[in-house]
């Protein structure tokens, strides 16, 4: 393994990629700090996979350039593939074999010998709760196995850096759960990871930090907080006890917040804007001098749906980023 003293595990500066009349990267920009969780995210279509295929040397990019670690994608390739781990949106394993085989084989070609793989089989499957399905033809998994045993398959040498396009696709919420852990892990003992993900949840949970990407573009980068910052204030909702209070509770609102006020459809629920939430204990104040009661009290900051619909106009669907076209145009870069 080649030494890493580099503080940024990815640097990439006006990545292009043209496929016929589409330009399905048009000047990324990206720097990912080692040691983090790293989310690219963005609306179908939004070039998040070809991003990644360039970053991971599987497309050589038509400009810009990219750096692992402080070696370029394109001209330093070899190391660069000894540096990551890439997990694609479906499985690359073998169905005519087991669990067990496949993450033999793996093993045994990344150098391990005949010992150590099976006990780096064993161990993976057992994290990734698949030691009852471990000789079970691959053909019998369901999605979800499979995209497990994908993942298993990429953390065998842990490297640096993993890329995880997708990495939670067809699992269920007990399994995306523990995926999460994994994650998580992978970081503490060293490692880097950048995701693609449709689940504003997961980016939420998991992204130290957040790059929004459509038709190309960055087109917003930071933390979720400071995403969901970007597009407004938080908002304060509140339940009266007595719906009769309803046109009084506004008026309160109203002169403390100096904010407009909105009915819900829930009868006695009231949503305001919240520019300053230290003025929520004057209200308060305000309301039980007047003598109104509340049965429910929160505040709500803008959500990462919110923030796609601001930011792109669409929200986050389950993606495909490559057009057929795309697809066949794709080309391994050979250097």
């Amino acid at each position: 393994m080649y030494p890493i003293n580099n503080e940024w595990a990815v640097e990439a500066n006006g990545l292009v990629k043209v496929f016929g009349e589409n330009r399905a990267v048009d000047g990324v920009d990206l720097k990912v700090k080692a040691g983090s969780i790293y989310g690219v995210l963005g609306p179908n279509g939004a070039g998040k996979t070809t991003t990644i295929s360039m970053l991971a040397t599987l497309l050589r990019p038509d400009s810009g350039s990219a750096k692992i670690f402080g070696h370029d994608v394109v001209k330093e390739s070899h190391i660069v593939r000894q540096l990551i781990g890439v997990t694609g949106q479906y499985a690359s394993v073998d169905e005519s074999l087991s669990a067990t085989e496949n993450l033999i084989i793996f093993s045994r070609l990344l150098g391990l010998s005949r010992a150590e793989s099976k006990k780096k089989a064993a161990d993976l499957l057992e994290e990734f709760g698949l030691t009852d399905a471990a000789k079970r033809p691959l053909k019998n998994f369901s999605g979800g196995m499979r995209r497990r045993l994908d993942l298993a398959a990429s953390l065998i040498a842990q490297p640096p850096l993993i890329f995880l396009d997708e990495p939670t696709t067809g699992l269920d919420p007990r399994t995306r759960a523990q995926m999460w852990e994994t994650i998580r892990r992978l970081v503490k003992t060293g490692s880097t990871v950048l995701l693609t993900t449709q689940y504003l949840d997961e980016a939420d949970q998991l992204a130290d930090r957040v790059a929004v990407i459509d038709r190309g573009h960055v087109v917003a980068e930071g933390t979720v907080d400071e995403l969901k910052s970007s597009i407004g204030t938080s908002s304060l909702q509140l339940r009266v006890q007595d719906t009769q209070d309803i046109v009084r509770t506004r008026r309160m609102i109203e002169q403390v917040l100096k904010v407009p006020t909105n009915l819900s459809s829930e009868a006695g629920k009231i949503t305001t804007p919240l520019a300053n939430p230290d003025l929520v204990t004057d209200l308060l104040i305000a309301l039980r001098a007047e003598g109104i009661h509340l049965t429910e009290l929160s505040v709500q900051k803008p959500t990462l749906d919110e923030v796609f619909l601001t930011i792109t106009g669409n929200g986050v669907t389950d993606e495909s980023t490559d057009t057929p076209q795309q697809s066949k145009q794709m080309e391994v870069a050979n250097v």
